[in-house]
């Protein structure tokens, strides 16, 4: 049995696509590389930011479900997400560009000997930036070579997901006899967990927490968070290995962009694993990555229905030149 690559993707819920696409693409740098829409919902806008090429293991997404309420964080919530920079100093680049653009963060703090940076957004999504100063495994994807953020301090990718449970044991048991994760550090009431080459590419980061109520999700939360494997036939070893230990699964879902195989493998916590391929550069040209509506071709038949239920949104950058913010380093 193969192991999980490592990360994939993380999902989550925001109040606005248009003001996601706006925080992402101006205050983090980050490029979106496909807009379409939920597969299982198609007045909902599937926003999916990335590197510069829309590479797997660095790509964060956004549904924006109509009327959806607010989340609350809690305990059983995958809670946070970390995304990779390149060093140290990056960090010292990030807090003073938050100070300035008002972003709310807790300043550079260390945690499993790498440094980081947690922020929010305006739904109070939480996230972290981590370094990748001391870095080994999994690699970095590539920054977005046209976006606002100096090379050197860009978004790479996609870090360690936090997840917060109230029955850590079979948490653990989950993670490391279902999903072959080891368990590689401890501090305090927080677990290390690893997969494959590992790294900051390919990490979990286990909150045990019996005393904060459960989460309940909604705008401002994660809705699921995908890990990595090369093809089909490998998904497909995954989902014989759920079945044979009795974890209910989806089995196979064709998203078109990936393939998919999703399980609850606890309360309110939703993995999914998801192939490296096709990837989002099958169906637009590279300078105009999710500049269009895009579609997957089992839903262009009903492309006319679908653009009345989304309102439009602008996200044409090619035709824009975008001037390295290099000022936040003074």
């Amino acid at each position: 049995m193969k192991e999980l690559k490592g990360i994939h993707h993380v999902t989550a819920i925001t109040s606005s696509a248009e003001k996601i696409y706006e925080f992402f693409t101006y205050i983090l740098g980050l490029r979106l590389v496909k807009k379409t829409v939920n597969q299982d919902d198609i007045q909902t806008y599937h926003l999916f930011f990335a590197d510069d090429k829309g590479s797997p293991g660095t790509d964060m997404t956004f549904f924006d479900f109509p009327g959806i309420p607010k989340g609350v964080h809690g305990t059983n919530e995958i809670a946070k997400t970390s995304l990779r920079v390149p060093s140290d100093e990056a960090l010292n680049y990030w807090e003073k560009r938050f100070d300035r653009l008002d972003v709310k963060h807790t300043g550079i703090k260390e945690q499993f000997g790498k440094k980081t940076l947690s922020f929010v957004d305006f739904d109070d999504q939480q996230y972290q930036l981590i370094s990748d100063e001391h870095n080994k495994g999994v690699k970095a994807g590539i920054p977005w070579e046209k976006g606002p953020i100096p090379i050197e301090y860009a978004i790479t990718g996609l870090g360690p997901i936090f997840v917060r449970v109230d029955n850590f044991q079979y948490f653990k048991d989950v993670m490391e006899k279902v999903l072959l994760f080891k368990e590689i550090a401890k501090e305090n009431s927080f677990h290390l967990f690893e997969v494959g080459e590992g790294g900051n590419g390919a990490q979990v980061i286990v909150e045990y927490n019996a005393m904060l109520p459960r989460a309940r999700q909604g705008y401002g939360t994660v809705h699921h968070a995908a890990f990595r494997v090369a093809d089909r036939a490998e998904l497909e070893a995954w989902m014989k290995r759920m079945q044979s230990i009795g974890l209910p699964n989806s089995g196979y879902v064709e998203r078109y962009y990936f393939g998919s195989l999703y399980t609850n493998v606890a309360p309110q916590i939703l993995f999914e694993i998801a192939t490296d391929g096709p990837g989002f550069m099958g169906d637009e040209p590279y300078e105009t990555l999710g500049e269009k509506l895009s579609l997957p071709p089992f839903f262009e038949s009903q492309r006319a229905e679908i653009e009345k239920l989304v309102r439009p949104i602008d996200t044409v950058r090619s035709t824009r030149v975008f001037k390295k913010e290099y000022e936040d380093k003074e």
